[in-house]
């Protein structure tokens, strides 16, 4: 999956709130470091900008520069009061596994088994949608570009948060996962399709993706240190993840370790082709430098042809589009798009090839610059967005020599305003319950068995004088279900890590029989796909 990278937060130091906007020297470029004065710049910059998130627990950094790792640093501690990391501590990053699955691909397709304009049927047979017109039309290059017409994170409570799925249901759950937009025309992020795409890789080669990508990929590049699934992480050598659980919401209140593994909060096995890798920034350095060399391994060998590093590297979709930078936006694009696996966009006038991840307690990124032979990434295990836009925008400024911006002290700044809108969004919601209206009917009216056509059962009992919600394959979110206003009723999840939910239910003679739902907070995950739901009472 890919978490925002705008995570809000509750708790406003008087530091942060007091920040004002960078005095900016519009488009001053000065040399740009290498070797070991790059290394010793992006340090600099590491300690800095952690010093100006002192809750952020750890950062792991990686750079590359003509085809030398010139940095693989850890820095903090794996949990708040814990032991330090260091270069080889594993993160979960999520959805920069998703270049991973696109390279698979492009190995099978070098190797005539996988054409990536063929229909995923010609690999797949029974694979439809929900629109069976595109069953026959949708192609592998659909599956890795975000443009079938999903709707943002469709279907992602199949997996998220942690699910009992296998990857076989899972897919079973495909043909009826909505689909609300036209074919091939929007960007819309699906780490679905990239389960289907996952799939393909299985079928044309003959063993499960993780294998492929184990014996393939990591094998091959000499990632000893790198598991494709997070179930395999040790804790003992992983940063363990951390979030704000509240109060009042989310994304609120002190920061605090989530999880004593990885797999506590991140099992995404069934769904490792879309987000499963775990790695550390001396592994990861390993992938910048085939990815800068299209394929190339250090014994001139190819990973895959530089055909395919090419085409992996070719837009498919609009993601957005701009006039341009501005003195307080330096580094916005002009377009960003989505290729095969990697978003592509130009940055400070240079192509950047970059892409995000995010699971509960971590965020993470790979950024490309192929201009300069350079590239980086940056690992963290925790839900600080501001930090993250600070890491990756500064240290590309780092490489590319400028130094017209303060992104430290301009993300700061965003993430204090970020943290007041939140606060001010949960007083919203507490004050509108107070303010409610009571439900039409007894509560226990709400009772029964309600399902929907790809994500199954959600069951409403009676307990005590209340009511109790369960999500049936999702073991974390159950919990009280309380008026909230008229025939909206919302959830108080004992486990704080999740998000809790409004149910809106309909009546017809007297008696309710279709609901739908949504996130309580504004600031929730795009995956906590409640929004996507349908329910009939059964």
């Amino acid at each position: 999956m890919s978490i925002r990278l705008t995570r809000r937060a509750a708790l406003v130091s008087s530091a942060a709130a007091g920040v004002a906007l960078p005095s900016l020297s519009w488009a001053q470029t000065g040399p740009a470091p290498a070797g070991e004065a790059l290394a010793e710049a992006v340090d600099a910059f590491v300690r800095k900008a952690m010093a100006a998130f002192p809750d952020q627990p750890a950062v792991s950094v990686a750079v590359v520069k003509d085809g030398e790792a010139v940095l693989t640093r850890g820095y903090g501690v794996r949990s708040t009061g814990g032991a330090a990391i260091d270069a080889h501590t594993h993160f979960a990053i999520a959805s920069n596994t998703k270049a991973v699955t696109a390279a698979a691909l492009a190995i099978l397709v070098d190797e005539g088994k996988v054409k990536w304009d063929e229909p995923v049927r010609t690999y797949l047979p029974d694979f439809s949608l929900s629109k069976p017109e595109l069953n026959g039309m949708v192609t592998v290059r659909d599956l890795i570009s975000h443009r079938i017409g999903f709707g943002l994170g469709a279907g992602d409570l199949l997996f998220w948060p942690n699910s009992d799925r296998t990857r076989s249901e899972i897919m079973a759950a495909v043909p009826h996962v909505p689909i609300e937009d036209q074919f091939r025309t929007n960007y819309h992020y699906c780490n679905l399709m990239f389960v289907v795409a996952g799939e393909v890789v299985a079928a044309a080669s003959g063993m499960p993706w993780e294998a492929f990508v184990q014996t393939r990929i990591l094998d091959k590049l000499g990632m000893s240190e790198t598991l494709p699934l997070m179930t395999a992480a040790d804790p003992a050598k992983s940063a363990l993840p951390h979030g704000r659980i509240g109060p009042p919401l989310r994304y609120q209140g002190p920061m605090q370790t989530i999880g004593q593994s990885i797999q506590e909060v991140w099992n995404w096995s069934s769904a490792g082709a879309a987000g499963g890798f775990v790695t550390n920034p001396v592994d990861w350095a390993k992938w910048i430098a085939v990815q800068l060399k299209r394929g190339e391994l250090p014994d001139g060998s190819r990973l895959y042809s530089e055909a395919r590093g090419d085409e992996m590297w070719k837009p498919n979709v609009i993601i957005s589009n701009s006039a341009g930078p501005t003195p307080d936006l330096p580094g916005r694009a002009i377009a960003a798009t989505y290729a095969m696996g990697w978003q592509v966009m130009d940055y400070r006038g240079e192509r950047f090839i970059t892409h995000g991840g995010g699971a509960p307690g971590f965020i993470s990124g790979t950024v490309l610059i192929p201009g300069r032979d350079a590239g980086f990434s940056y690992f963290t295990n925790a839900e600080e967005g501001m930090l993250t836009r600070a890491l990756r925008s500064g240290i590309a400024d780092i490489i590319m020599g400028k130094t017209d911006f303060d992104w430290i002290a301009d993300s700061v700044r965003r993430k204090a305003e970020g943290d007041a809108k939140s606060i001010a969004a949960a007083a919203e919601i507490d004050a509108k319950q107070a303010a409610g209206a009571a439900p039409s009917l007894p509560l226990a009216a709400y009772a029964g068995t309600w399902r929907d056509p790809w994500y199954g059962d959600i069951v409403i009992e009676r307990r005590g004088g209340g009511l109790w919600l369960a999500f049936s394959r999702t073991p974390s979110l159950q919990g009280p279900l309380e008026a909230y206003d008229g025939e909206t009723l919302r959830t108080r999840f004992p486990d704080r890590r999740e998000e809790d939910v409004f149910v809106t239910f309909k009546l017809e003679n007297g008696a309710p029989v279709t609901a739908t739902m949504k996130a309580v907070s504004p600031d929730a995950d795009f995956s906590y796909d409640f929004h996507d739901l349908r329910l009939t009472r059964v």
